[in-house]
């Protein structure tokens, strides 16, 4: 009996140790980004603008005023910011930056509003309890809900009247993205007791369970759907390497959006789905020993390609999530993933890199757009995993 004491006794004293650890290199790391992200934010009061990513030029690309689906992650790493420092100065720039777009929360003609919104506004009504920002994602959801076509099921991703979506043949597109607009949705209703966001969100999860998965749990990127019938039309990609190809950022973009649906609705599906997604992304033989993947799990000559730190932030981020409802080997492969993202192959010293925290992303290698650059959506899930590691 003494000595089933003394086993329990010592693995809690190593439970604790652990914890301890983990909490160190979190804060340690965490100090060392808000380094970084200052020297960032004095570039974005001089230039009174965004910072997006770095161009061909070797400058910052600052996000389009007119709308930018990344607008809302800079200010949101400002209060995640606030949230690990508590200093004031990271509150201030919150809402001096995410007030730059605050006339886009009624905008109809886009589907990020809730990676804009949510990340910004969401994450600082969280922080302050101001009624203004929630105000602010009400109308933001009201707008999102627009682009829900009942025949579908789904909210529309893009229009394609023009640009060179225009050019695909397209009617009813819908990404893989898509899901991360969801949460928005659900935290609204949540705020509001109204419950035609949720329902929205639960349907295009379901129609996205359905459709754009295949046999293996990897995603397509996009589903061409018509708009009368609901019917599908087109499996294809925007930003994969193939239509058949595992992208990997869309990869990451469902592990994330079904653990939120779990999250917010504890329907079992869920769950069950945001596994199968971890799964595969685990055990994929395309995986590199570092844990950040390819741009592309299928594109060839891999010694040449580019990784993606930002398929890999989002994805520590979710399974660190994952891991409080389907157990430790997802907390544990978080982990691995934020300790290979926070080593000097990923995570910038600092002064360097045009004061982003993470090198090596990829926004879009058909677009020829932002190839092996740092991206804000990179270091905004960067610093989400770390502050969720840090408490676990």
């Amino acid at each position: 009996m003494k000595r089933k004491v003394l086993v329990v006794l010592l693995l809690v004293a190593s439970m604790g140790a652990a914890k301890a650890q983990c909490e160190k290199f979190c804060n340690k790391t965490l100090k060392n980004a808000e380094k970084q992200l200052s020297l960032q934010l004095k570039d974005a009061y001089e230039n009174d603008r965004i910072p997006r990513t770095v161009n061909e030029e070797n400058e910052i690309h600052w996000a389009k005023q007119r709308f930018d689906w990344t607008e809302g992650f800079f200010p949101g790493t400002c209060w995640y910011m606030y949230e690990f420092t508590g200093d004031a100065k990271w509150k201030k720039a919150g809402e001096y930056f995410e007030n730059m777009f605050y006339e886009h929360r009624k905008l109809t003609t886009n589907h990020d509003l809730g990676f804009v919104f949510n990340c910004s506004y969401g994450n600082g009504y969280r922080l302050t309890d101001n009624e203004k920002m929630k105000e602010v994602m009400i109308e933001a959801a009201k707008s999102l809900s627009t682009r829900f076509n009942p025949n579908v099921g789904c909210i529309k991703s893009w229009d394609v009247t023009g640009g060179w979506q225009a050019k695909r043949g397209w009617k009813y597109p819908v990404i893989i993205d898509n899901m991360m607009n969801l949460e928005l949705l659900f935290e609204v209703s949540k705020l509001t007791g109204d419950d035609k966001y949720k329902n929205i969100a639960i349907t295009h999860a379901n129609t996205t369970m359905k459709n754009h998965y295949r046999p293996d749990n990897s995603s397509f990127h996009v589903i061409d759907y018509d708009p009368e019938t609901g019917k599908v039309r087109n499996r294809h990609t925007a930003q994969g390497y193939a239509h058949e190809s595992r992208w990997a950022r869309g990869q990451a973009w469902g592990l994330y959006g079904y653990t939120v649906c779990y999250r917010y609705t504890k329907d079992p599906k869920y769950l069950e789905m945001a596994k199968k997604i971890a799964d595969f992304i685990m055990t994929s033989k395309e995986m590199p020993a570092d844990r950040v993947p390819y741009w592309d799990y299928d594109v060839p000559e891999k010694a040449k390609a580019p990784r993606d730190a930002s398929a890999a932030a989002i994805t520590a981020s979710a399974l660190i999530e994952l891991g409080d409802y389907a157990g430790k080997k997802y907390l544990d492969e978080g982990v691995k993933i934020v300790e290979s993202l926070a080593s000097k192959n990923y995570m910038a010293k600092i002064g360097t890199n045009h004061n982003f925290v993470l090198m090596h992303s990829v926004g879009s290698i058909p677009h020829g757009a932002e190839i092996d650059k740092p991206l804000n959506y990179a270091d905004y899930y960067f610093v989400e995993a770390l502050l969720r590691l840090r408490t676990k």
